[in-house]
């Protein structure tokens, strides 16, 4: 597994709704794991994320 980066992570954050955000795929590819871990882990582990840790996406976002 390849070192994350400050540089990696800061070109993947970009905004939305005036919040700073990351896509889950861009957290899977910094882990190198699928979409579908990353958003299994959440959901299994719901208590350890803070509220508003996920926000879904629009169509037009």
């Amino acid at each position: 597994m390849q070192l994350i980066t400050y540089d990696r992570v800061k070109s993947k954050i970009i905004e939305i709704r005036n919040q700073k955000v990351m896509l889950d795929s861009d957290v899977a590819g910094l882990y190198g794991v699928e979409t579908k871990a990353i958003n299994q882990a959440i959901k299994r582990n719901s208590d350890k994320f803070p509220g508003g840790y996920l926000i879904e996406l629009t169509s037009d976002e």
